[in-house]
């Protein structure tokens, strides 16, 4: 039987649990473990009360390599899922090499003390990983993951060579509150209010934050104002994609949140330094962390739904074409499932289905690999299965 240790006890970590219990055949014998023992219990009980599967639970401090290493040769699990900060990647990436394990997370490394997220310190690890024979995956999210897995299934069976690649994530939820993230607010503050960046024929392209916007026409949704950020998928992809000339990532957000956000950053709220209050020493994005509200409380209040996916253009047969690949996720439906909103199942299904995929042999390799290096075919019928369907239009070229 699999054993399976999920790491970090947040919004999309219930995602996870709820999926993988779902698909306990494959996952076997499931630890959860976080900081917090306290949110491991509560998603414990719920999964136990919805799906009638039990689970472990343990504490861990995730930035501590040792203790990482001492749970791994406790549970002694096949894969280890990575669903805590992104700042501890690297912690639980160098626990997996020691202990001889698979790796999966959900978005890549991102520096504690600088706005900055990069794979670079993340694929340092290939050799050591191929030397250890172990599998490393990462960005099995939605973006990252599942907008790369679209780029990978698009240039196998739509084109012969790709140009341009916009992708497009679009959240129309109303949870209700004046300002609030629909996941880690530190994180998302973080990314959101950082220059933007695209690729384009070889060259990184800088702009100020919400420099760029276009209007798309999202299905189902209508059109809304998308704005160009810099996200993670675009380092990879920039690389395997055949015959790219650009690619760049928009993303929909309405004015409050962007009044609201220039404001907080005005004010210095966004610091990631810190500042001296009273004798104590303070970070202000992260006292502002605790003062929003939690992503994982907000699925039921939310309403309304998602459209994330890919414009991709290029050549087949010698002539041009155009598509748009999008999955489109409703947040009332994904908590009727899992207790949790939309924006947390997006993600946390494609890592369940990464991790399903690696426990069953369909995915599997020595080393450190992004998603579009893989085959593509199995993971679109999965999400097809999972709760994620996709669909495929023809655009006007």
């Amino acid at each position: 039987m699999n054993k399976t240790l999920i790491i970090g006890a947040g919004g999309v970590s219930k995602v996870v649990l709820y999926k993988c219990a779902m698909n306990i055949d494959i996952f076997g014998e499931i630890t959860l473990a976080s900081r917090t023992l306290s949110k491991c219990e509560l998603i414990k009980n719920e999964v136990k009360e919805d799906i009638g599967v039990d689970i472990n639970i343990a504490k861990i401090d995730a930035d501590n390599v040792q203790e990482l290493v001492k749970l791994i040769q406790e549970v002694k699990p096949n894969i280890v899922v990575n669903v805590a900060l992104p700042y501890q990647d690297l912690t639980i990436m160098e626990a997996c090499l020691q202990t001889k394990v698979h790796y999966l997370d959900t978005a890549n490394y991102e520096h504690p003390n600088s706005a900055k997220f990069e794979y670079k310190e993340q694929w340092a690890f290939n050799d050591k990983f191929k030397n250890r024979g172990i599998f490393g995956l990462l960005g099995s999210g939605f973006d990252p993951g599942v907008t790369n897995i679209f780029c990978a299934y698009a240039q196998k069976h739509y084109f012969d060579e790709i140009h341009n690649i916009d992708i497009m994530d679009c959240n129309a939820g109303d949870h209700g509150y004046p300002f609030a993230t629909n996941f880690n607010p530190e994180i998302n503050l973080r990314e959101v209010s950082a220059n933007g960046r695209y690729w384009e024929n070889g060259e990184w392209i800088e702009t100020k934050p919400m420099e760029i916007k276009v209007i798309h026409d999202y299905p189902e949704i209508g059109k809304k104002d998308s704005y160009l950020l810099y996200h993670e998928e675009l380092e990879s992809l920039s690389k395997n994609i055949k015959g790219l000339k650009r690619i760049r990532f928009f993303m929909t957000f309405g004015q409050s949140y962007l009044t609201h956000m220039q404001c907080l950053e005005n004010v210095g709220m966004l610091r990631i330094d810190e500042v001296d209050y009273n004798g104590a020493k303070v970070i202000p994005i992260k006292l502002l962390k605790e003062l929003l509200p939690d992503p994982a409380s907000l699925g039921p209040k939310t309403k309304g739904k998602t459209n994330i996916g890919c414009v991709i253009d290029g050549i087949k047969d010698g002539k041009k074409r155009k598509i748009y690949i999008y999955n489109i996720c409703d947040h009332e439906e994904t908590f009727k499932e899992t207790r949790s909103q939309a924006v947390s199942y997006t993600t946390g299904v494609p890592a369940m289905i990464g991790a399903k995929l690696i426990l069953e042999g369909k995915w599997g390799g020595k080393g450190v690999f992004n998603m579009e290096q893989l085959n593509p075919d199995n993971f679109m019928d999965e999400l097809n299965k999972q709760g994620l369907p996709w669909k495929i239009i023809e655009m006007d070229v």
